[in-house]
């Protein structure tokens, strides 16, 4: 596995990392590399709580660290405070890495260590101002300088027999609202009980997108058919979350389809 002795060499040359730690495919094994690279002494994996970040993520968070002896700490983060990521124009993520970079490089300092984040090289061709922010501010991406796509972060966690290598993506749960509609407690509340709820239904890999009152599910497309089965479930279960209409979107999930908006405005 090129890309692994890769990875383990990039981190050795950083020496010391605080590790952006959100319990995905990729920031789970950016984490797990690090620690067994360079040793808890030397590695801190570092979640950023907020109201964006779904409860069972952040509990996952803690688990994987119990379960893999990482060295960790939660941080709480502010961008909820910023009119800027509230407003959830095109650059929301942008004010979201700045607020995580606020939390993240006091500890990096005091360490004297290297801010590392889980974007790989897919991640690059998408809309991702995120990554603009935490570059300005000095963060490495050593998944991409080691030559990671997402196909070769799973096979290789795959390999190494850590069990988020098929743990389906999950962005944060402002990536439910279309651009222009504001950020708030109560809305993100709102998509991670409807979430909550079809997850406990037997649906790990699926988006609420959040319309007022309309709330649109995406499923992969093999999982269709069993939402509509569920159909009375599903519904009711929505509805309790706050929606008044629920709808299922046929052309299944795709992460980041929001930003299909910005691309055909600038075309």
């Amino acid at each position: 596995m090129p890309e692994l002795e890769q990875l383990r060499a990039r981190l050795a040359e950083l020496d010391r990392v605080v590790v952006a730690f959100s319990g995905g495919a990729d920031s789970a094994f950016l984490a797990w590399v690090a620690h067994d690279t360079l040793g808890a002494d030397r590695a801190l994996a570092v979640t950023a709580v907020s109201p964006s970040l779904a409860t069972f993520e952040r509990e996952d968070c803690a688990a994987l660290a119990s379960e893999w002896g990482l060295r960790w700490v939660e941080v709480h983060t502010s961008e909820l405070d910023d009119p800027a990521y509230r407003r959830n124009d095109a650059d929301r993520c942008f004010h979201c890495k700045d607020a995580l970079l606020d939390a993240l490089l006091p500890l990096a300092d005091r360490d004297g260590a290297a801010v590392v984040l889980g974007v790989n090289l897919d991640d690059l061709g998408d809309h991702r101002p995120g990554q603009l922010a935490a570059a300005r501010r000095g963060a490495c991406f050593p998944l991409v300088e080691a030559g990671f796509d997402k196909a070769a972060v799973r096979e290789t966690s795959r390999r190494l027999g850590l069990r988020t290598w098929d743990k389906p993506a999950a962005a944060c749960l402002a990536s439910r609202l279309p651009y222009g509609t504001p950020v708030t407690v109560g809305v993100l509340g709102q998509v991670e009980r409807a979430e909550t709820a079809l997850r406990a239904l037997g649906f790990p890999a699926l988006r609420v997108r959040h319309y007022e009152d309309l709330a649109r599910i995406e499923v992969p497309v093999e999982d269709l058919g069993r939402v509509i089965a569920a159909r009375a479930d599903v519904v009711e279960m929505v509805r309790a979350a706050g929606y008044r209409y629920v709808t299922l979107d046929l052309e299944g999930l795709r992460s980041g389809n929001l930003n299909e908006s910005l691309r055909s405005h600038a075309g």
